[in-house]
């Protein structure tokens, strides 16, 4: 398939701005570096998100807190959902470097869609491809890749949100599985899951880090109550509330070892937040594309306000914070790519792709101005949309730590 120039989002609210005058150009994403196949992923992606979730859609989606439920099943009959997993299960098998093209890609066309993905391939999906039995990776990975089934990742609870060694769910081993009971919260996606990957307590008196275990929890089981919380933004993939009341989990849907928890999600971290980075990474561009067409358009004193300094300088600082969020992320995917651990880099690259995406969209609004803070222009939607990823996923106050402490301090 050709690589084809990505379609440009040009907000059309204003009377100086109508779609013959914004310029019809390539994206800012320079694609140097990239192989034909990750050129083509690339492509046949943006393809088929302008046809399934057109830019123009995206800000009702949002109103209405909807999942990009029909763009989420275009790009798993494509085959898309499969570039992580391994083949003998149905995936393509691809690299770090591929799947930093996909999120990268999702990212730039809708962040809300590369977090919906995320969640299922990598945020929960990931521990079954790692840590699940090989009964369980037969009967759910197909399923994920196939998009017949998405998943949530429950971790955080209402006292534990960094600090996980300290959640209280528990897990009691009963008959032939287990008997989960407690609250998790902010758990992304929830309300789309079919299943739910539980980290819970299987041993209450084990020293800190230790004594946890993983469930995959069925998400319609007696016991599961989920309810959607309303959140500031990202509001397709939103968070939730979810209880478990004495759920029962046959012993089956144990992923990895009982009490072998914590080692297993430090192996895990690195793809979530490289996936988190590379997300962030592609919307710094496309934010920077929005506000450049904005400017571009947008008379003030006779002149487009894109033909002054300060504006270019905006313009420009943005440009160079979505590049150097790119290339740490795709530094990163390299470093995974040849076998290294990458702690640090990646640690780094989540610092620097999220809040430069903050950065970017603050920036972005105040080139629109009273239009970047008025709810007609989609400005205000990657303002807050971009705000959690300094959160979530480790805060970056998390990965100063990990860094500080690899550093001897």
């Amino acid at each position: 398939m050709n690589s084809t120039t990505p379609q440009q989002h040009s907000p059309q609210k204003d009377d100086t701005m109508t779609t013959a005058t914004i310029p019809q150009r390539a994206g800012l994403i320079n694609t140097a570096g990239l192989s034909d196949e990750q050129l083509m992923i690339r492509s046949s992606v943006l393809d088929i998100l302008r046809a399934t979730l057109p830019l123009d859609s995206i800000g009702q989606l949002d109103d209405q807190r909807r999942f990009p439920e029909e763009a989420y099943q275009a790009l798993a009959s494509s085959g898309y959902l499969a570039i992580p997993f391994e083949e003998e299960f149905g995936g393509a098998g691809g690299n770090y470097k591929d799947l930093t093209v996909l999120m990268e890609t999702l990212g730039y066309h809708y962040s809300g869609i590369g977090q919906g993905v995320m969640t299922t391939l990598i945020y929960a999906g990931g521990h079954v491809a790692k840590f699940g039995s090989e009964e369980l990776k037969r009967r759910i990975l197909p399923q994920i890749i196939e998009g017949k089934v998405k998943l949530a990742l429950a971790m955080s609870e209402p006292g534990t949100g960094s600090d996980v060694a300290g959640l209280e769910t528990k897990a009691v081993r009963q008959g032939s599985g287990y008997v989960l009971s407690g609250t998790k919260v902010w758990i992304t996606c929830a309300h789309v899951a079919d299943y739910i990957v539980v980290i819970a307590k299987t041993d209450p008196t084990a020293p800190r880090h230790q004594g946890l275990s993983t469930f995959l929890v069925d998400a319609k089981a007696a016991g599961v109550t989920i309810s959607p919380l309303s959140m500031l933004g990202r509001r397709t993939t939103h968070a939730n509330e979810v209880v478990l009341d004495n759920v029962f989990v046959p012993e089956e849907n144990l992923i990895g070892e009982e009490n072998q928890t914590w080692k297993n999600m430090m192996k895990c971290l690195a793809v979530e937040r490289l996936a988190l980075a590379a997300i962030s990474a592609g919307h710094c561009f496309r934010i920077t594309e929005y506000a450049q067409d904005y400017a571009k358009s947008r008379a003030q004193f006779g002149r487009p306000i894109s033909d002054f300094q300060v504006t270019q300088h905006k313009l420009v600082d943005m440009r160079i914070m979505a590049e150097t969020a790119r290339q740490s992320v795709y530094r990163v995917a390299e470093l995974l790519d040849a076998g290294h651990d990458a702690i640090e880099e990646t640690s780094i690259a989540k610092i620097v792709c999220t809040e430069n995406n903050f950065k970017c969209a603050d920036m972005g609004l105040q080139i629109l101005g009273g239009a970047g803070y008025s709810m007609e222009y989609d400005m205000q939607m990657f303002f807050r949309d971009s705000r959690v990823g300094p959160i979530g996923g480790g805060t970056n106050e998390i990965q100063r730590n990990v860094i500080a402490k690899r550093m001897g301090l």
